[in-house]
């Protein structure tokens, strides 16, 4: 398995309305992106996350499903305004 794991730290005056947002296009992925085997996010409830405050995990079966999601449009069509509006630090493992 390939695990994606994403930390978001929101830029100052982004508004809990537009966090909600993003959060809703994030969960979305997972019905309209192909090889997505799971999907996970939520807020951080600790302070060890160096300013981060949400974080996303996605788990696909293989490397190639990966990248296919990178490059996925639904995916770009989300990513592209979450890193106008937030810090993005992600990182991908096999386990």
């Amino acid at each position: 398995m390939i695990e994606h794991m994403v930390w978001i730290k929101f830029h100052d005056g982004v508004t809990d309305h537009r966090v909600a947002k993003h959060m809703a296009a994030l969960a979305g992925l997972r019905n309209t992106v192909p090889g997505i085997v799971e999907l996970k996010l939520g807020k951080s409830f600790t302070d060890r996350s160096a300013g981060h405050t949400h974080g996303l995990i996605v788990r696909f079966k293989s490397k190639q499903d990966l990248k296919a999601y990178v490059v996925h449009p639904n995916h770009v069509a989300v990513a592209e305004p979450l890193f106008q509006d937030a810090d993005v630090l992600a990182m991908d493992i096999e386990c």
